[in-house]
């Protein structure tokens, strides 16, 4: 039975371990991710090249100099930025850059701030992009944003319930991106980098909950067989 979480604040040691749980769950379901790439390329390599760019994030945040705010924001932006692979991997660096940006000033982490980093996460991972397009990762990630800045205007200070809602937002607009680009309603898919940046959030909120989990057993919506995380 899971106990009732009432936290206003995230430290630099849970900040690491939801960071780290975002990539393991990632690279879980990078094979289904995989699966849904037809856009721009049906090349079928989104979920693996945004696990590399995730995993290499994640090894330098886990090895940090120092378990501080700074050091593991250090180590989400620069593993990020080296690692990145293909487009997909590219806009989730350039995500993991503008949000770290704002939290790194900070040593513990709320709402306010959160959704302030939510918001320049997206913004610095759009100026990347030379043609944005809608219907993608990018549109998912302004979906979260924009319902992260409502939460925080609105005074919720409570973490479990804003990132709760924050990812029912992500999975709202995520289910709308065949709406928004053809070739995913000609395909019956979503967006698969915006199911990779989806998959990265539940992977944080498992490690925000303090659920151990053995992602290798988690099966996506598709029944596709899933690829044990490394440790």
């Amino acid at each position: 039975m899971e106990a009732k979480i009432k936290m206003k604040q995230i430290d630099a040691a849970l900040l690491q371990k939801m960071l780290i749980g975002g990539a393991k769950r990632l690279e879980a379901n990078k094979e289904y991710i995989n699966e849904l790439n037809v856009f721009p390329v049906p090349d079928g390599d989104t979920g693996t090249n945004m696990t590399m760019t995730a995993l290499a994030a994640a090894k330098e945040v886990g090895n940090a100099a120092e378990v501080t705010v700074k050091e593991v924001t250090r180590g989400l932006s620069s593993g990020s930025l080296r690692g990145a692979r293909g487009n997909s991997g590219v806009i989730l660096s350039q995500l993991f850059r503008g949000f770290s940006k704002v939290i790194s000033e900070y040593d513990e982490i709320n709402v306010a701030i959160l959704a302030s980093a939510c918001e320049k996460a997206v913004e610095t991972a759009y100026k990347a992009v030379m043609k944005p397009k809608e219907g993608t990762i990018l549109t998912v990630a302004k979906g979260a944003a924009k319902r992260a800045n409502d939460l925080a205007v609105a005074g919720e200070k409570d973490l479990e319930i804003f990132i709760s809602e924050v990812i029912k937002e992500a999975e709202v607009v995520l289910a709308q991106t065949p709406e928004m680009l053809p070739v995913l309603k000609e395909a019956g898919v979503v967006d698969s980098g915006g199911q990779g940046l989806l998959e990265v959030m539940r992977g944080a909120y498992d490690a925000f909950q303090g659920k151990e989990i053995d992602y290798s057993a988690i099966e996506a919506s598709a029944g596709t067989k899933m690829v044990k995380p490394s440790e």
